[in-house]
């Protein structure tokens, strides 16, 4: 299968590429390739390419690598969707599930519930929660004798 895809060119740190048709296995570096299509530098975004030529490989059969595919759509070669070439970061989230809707009545209960009565509710617990820490934090605290 052949690919139109990006050769790098130039020298370090001044790239430049050269766009050519390749079988798929081989490296973009080893010089063989079927045909040169055109040329892009990124510093200057300078892009010559040869759309006949391109058409006529994408007609054969030759695939375009992500990259030379958004190329192509963004000169108006080629009509379509862009691919996403960057890795995604973390994973999708999943969607919600209907366990996760069961969980929002009960918070919705509570707050239809008078402020007043919450608010004693909580006045025991907090109370309860600070005579249980002071015992505990003095028994931690070391004596030396």
């Amino acid at each position: 299968m052949l690919k139109i895809r990006m050769q790098r060119t130039g020298r370090t740190n001044m790239p430049s590429f050269r766009i050519v048709v390749v079988e798929h296995t081989e490296s973009p570096k080893t010089g063989n390739v079927v045909e040169k299509l055109g040329t892009y530098n990124p510093r200057t975004k300078e892009r010559n390419l040869s759309t006949e030529r391109i058409k006529y490989w994408l007609s054969v059969g030759a695939k375009a690598s992500d990259t030379m595919h958004n190329m192509l759509i963004s000169a108006g070669v080629i009509e379509g969707k862009k691919v996403n070439v960057l890795p995604r970061k973390s994973p999708p989230k999943p969607a919600p599930t209907e366990a996760s809707g069961k969980e929002e009545t009960p918070a919705e209960e509570k707050t239809e519930a008078p402020a007043e009565e919450t608010k004693a509710k909580e006045e025991p617990k907090d109370e309860a929660k600070s005579e249980e820490s002071t015992p505990a934090a003095e028994e931690t605290v070391p004596t030396k004798e």
